[in-house]
């Protein structure tokens, strides 16, 4: 059961000290941020980053752009449908094959996608904060070689 009191849970030194146990503090201190940051628009981080995808990407049709992303289908689906019912993306049928569906962002997207990067790197200044220039980029060199499969 959930409540709105601070926990109470305090891991011992031995788990406290653990490269796994910090990213995972961090990470939830980054996401509730994020969270935090868009807790007053109608798009969240997935959103973000479909509309990022189309921009740097290009076009792909909703199977490639899911797989693209690691998407659920139902979860993709309910993505674009937001998105295009707002106008923040566009569907036109593939010139290679009718039957298929390309989704290409909008005008009104890109000017959604940079209002979501301000608010998203706004997060990650605060998340950031403690940290000078210079190490900033260490960190995210470091998470970067960490990240890699």
């Amino acid at each position: 059961m959930e409540s709105d009191e601070p926990s109470e849970y305090r891991p011992p030194a031995a788990v406290r000290v653990l490269p796994s146990w910090l990213l995972g503090q961090a990470a939830r201190r980054a996401q509730s941020l994020v969270q935090e940051r868009l807790a007053g628009e109608e798009l969240g981080r997935q959103h973000f980053t479909v509309l990022a995808s189309l921009a740097e990407d290009g076009p792909a049709s909703q199977a490639d752009l899911g797989r693209r992303l690691s998407l659920d289908r139902s979860d993709m689906h309910a993505i674009v449908s937001l998105l295009e019912r707002y106008d923040l993306i566009g569907r036109s049928s593939d010139p290679a094959d009718q039957r298929r569906k390309v989704v290409s962002i909008t005008p009104a997207g890109t000017r959604a996608l940079k209002r979501l990067q301000q608010l998203i790197g706004a997060a990650q200044d605060e998340v950031l904060a403690p940290l000078d220039e210079p190490e900033r980029e260490q960190l995210v060199a470091l998470l970067a070689r960490l990240g890699r499969d």
